[in-house]
């Protein structure tokens, strides 16, 4: 059987008591290595589950699934995914490819970002379509996510921003000439994505119009959810492009129409409360 097994956010003790039974028999474990990371190594996670763990990176999940599924059929295979197993829509290609292979599968699913960025006080109910904010280039910058979190925005709804990562990529040159060289890991910020929608609100200005999301519109700041250290800063979107949460993994939230309830769970997280003096017109009536 195959097993999609999640393993939380934090550390290596975030596994759940399933999940680590299920570890420590099967023949294979695999551990994701591209859409997530914890904040500890595969050295750590080694130790505490007892089991030699194989690297999977995008290429290899990608690409070369049979090898990862190879005698799936006969034996346990574990693909551990940081978060929840479906927090991916690769990891919705892998079990695909076993069914059509006649390979059996189970999940074990665990927390994920798209449910623990309730710890801000924001409630889950209360969000729309989620985004996911890239790295701009010199030649290639993107604004589509800011419609949708505009359209979310003018429903009333919040907006989880996911930030972008950058796990054994290749630069674009490398690419063309086809050597396997790869970029060292980069992993967007909160103010680097901040920076970035105050640029597009500027552009969208620059053609006339008149973006729902502006400077002073509050956003939600959160780094390493899950982990002894996590940190949530709340403020209106100037004030995160300059805010400092420390090491990844960061996302961020784009509020909308907010309860008063959720105004006073911000409020615990403010770089400065008189944001949320100035942007009453935001609460729910």
């Amino acid at each position: 059987m195959l097993y999609l097994i999640g393993l939380g956010l934090g550390d290596a003790k975030d596994i759940t008591v399933k999940g680590l039974e299920v570890v420590k028999h099967c023949r294979r474990v695999y551990l994701e290595a591209y859409t997530s990371v914890l904040t500890v190594g595969k050295e750590a996670l080694e130790e505490f589950y007892g089991r030699e763990l194989i690297l999977a990176d995008r290429e290899t999940v990608e690409q070369e699934a049979d090898n990862i599924l190879k005698d799936a059929d006969l034996c346990d295979v574990a693909f551990l995914v940081v978060g929840d197993p479906f927090g991916a829509t690769t990891h919705s290609d892998l079990v695909l490819r076993a069914v059509k292979l006649g390979i059996s599968y189970r999940v074990i699913h665990n927390a994920s970002i798209m449910n623990a960025v309730g710890c801000c006080g924001l409630q889950l109910y209360n969000f729309g379509e989620t985004v996911s904010v890239v790295f701009w280039t010199d030649t290639w910058k993107p604004e589509s996510f800011f419609d949708k979190i505009q359209k979310n925005k003018q429903n009333g709804m919040h907006t989880l921003c996911l930030l972008d990562i950058k796990v054994k990529e290749q630069s674009l040159e490398n690419l063309m000439k086809g050597k396997k060289i790869y970029e060292s890991p980069r992993y967007m910020s909160v103010n680097q994505a901040a920076e970035q929608l105050l640029a597009i609100v500027q552009n969208r200005r620059l053609q006339g119009e008149e973006p729902e999301v502006t400077e002073s519109t509050l956003c939600v700041g959160l780094a390493r959810v899950g982990a002894m250290d996590q940190k949530i800063a709340s403020g209106t979107l100037q004030q995160l492009s300059t805010v400092e949460l420390g090491g990844p993994l960061h996302s961020m939230i784009i509020a909308g129409n907010m309860h008063p309830l959720e105004i006073d769970m911000l409020k615990l997280f403010a770089v400065d409360e008189s944001s949320f003096e100035d942007n009453e017109c935001q609460r729910n009536t």
